[in-house]
């Protein structure tokens, strides 16, 4: 007989394998997911179970990685040079997501 979802997730929580999640306890960002087009979330969710990381997606990470940094630095110099490395990878992200949105004719 086999299990169900619920009752795989509840055995899984049981052994504790979702205790050293990363980031848990934190909200979850779901705002850029939800301004991406769906027909381009099925794309990236693709690409994520063949191990591609599509280019915007990338920049996301990026941005993520360097807000973790910006957070540990004490250096006034180098939290200036990480904010400007943000702001560009954010413009890159919006230039490349912009091509998602409709046009008008």
């Amino acid at each position: 007989m086999s299990k169900s979802v619920d009752e795989i997730i509840q055995d899984a929580m049981m052994r504790g394998e979702f205790n050293d999640l990363k980031n848990k306890g934190k909200p979850l960002k779901l705002d850029d997911y939800f301004e991406t087009p769906d027909d381009a979330r099925l794309a990236y969710s693709i690409l994520k179970n063949a191990d591609i990381l599509p280019e915007e997606l990338q920049l996301l990470k990026e941005i993520e990685e360097l807000e973790q940094k910006i957070n540990h630095q004490v250096d006034d110099a180098d939290q200036k040079h990480l904010r400007a490395k943000i702001a560009a990878r954010r413009l890159k992200y919006n230039l490349l997501m912009d091509r998602f949105k409709p046009r008008r004719s």
